[in-house]
C-alpha cells in the first residue's frame, strides 16, 4: 500500500505539467493540428503532434495530408521554460498538385500531382515562454531526413501515372510557433 501512495504521488508532482498546444504557422496551409506534451521529469518532457489537412479546394489545388511526430525534450532550466533540445520522429501521407509555392520552391507541383507516403527523424531546437500560469507561447525548429516514397500523376485526380519512386530529403523538417495551455 505505501508503494502505491508514494508511486502515486510521484505521479501527480509529474503529472501537473501536461500541455495542449497548436503550431500557428501550420494553421497557414489550413491544417488543423494538435499536440499533448506532458513531463516525465524536471528536465525531460515528451509531446505527441498531429495535423490533418484532408480538405479538396474547388480550384483543383490539393494540400491533403497527415502528419504524426513524435518528440523527447531536454530542457536547459526546467520543463516548459527557456531552451530545450530534442529528437523527433515522423511519418505521414500525402496527396498534393497543382500548387503553385512561393519562391519557385518545387515548381513541378503546379502540373503534377504526387501521392504517397514518408517516414524519418531529426532534432530540434526551441525556446518557450511562460505568459501566464496556464499559457506559453514556444518557438522551434526541426532539421533531419525523410525517405519519401511516392508516386507522381499529370495534371487533375485521375491524370496517368507518370512513374513510381523515392526520394531522400535532408533539410528543416519542423517549423513552429505555438501557443500552449499548461493544466
Amino acid at each position: 500500500m505505501f508503494t502505491i501512495l508514494v508511486g502515486g504521488l510521484s505521479w501527480a508532482a509529474v503529472a501537473q505539467n501536461v500541455a495542449l498546444k497548436t503550431n500557428l504557422l501550420y494553421w497557414s496551409t489550413v491544417t488543423p493540428n494538435l499536440g499533448l506534451e506532458a513531463s516525465i521529469a524536471r528536465k525531460h518532457t515528451v509531446q505527441l503532434f498531429y495535423g490533418l489537412n484532408p480538405w479538396e479546394p474547388s480550384g483543383g489545388e490539393s494540400l491533403k495530408h497527415w502528419v504524426v511526430q513524435p518528440e523527447y525534450r531536454y530542457w536547459f532550466c526546467e520543463a516548459f521554460n527557456g531552451w530545450f533540445l530534442g529528437v523527433h520522429l515522423m511519418g505521414g501521407e500525402f496527396n498534393v498538385g497543382e500548387v503553385d509555392l512561393p519562391f519557385g520552391l518545387f515548381d513541378d507541383l503546379s502540373t503534377h500531382r504526387y501521392e504517397g507516403w514518408y517516414a524519418g527523424g531529426g532534432v530540434t531546437a526551441g525556446y518557450q515562454w511562460p505568459l501566464s500560469r496556464h499559457w506559453n507561447l514556444e518557438a522551434s525548429l526541426g532539421v533531419g531526413y525523410d525517405y519519401i516514397r511516392y508516386d507522381k500523376f499529370k495534371c487533375g485526380e485521375c491524370g496517368e501515372k507518370l512513374k513510381s519512386s523515392h526520394a531522400n530529403y535532408f533539410g528543416p523538417t519542423k517549423l513552429a510557433i505555438s501557443v500552449l495551455y499548461v493544466f
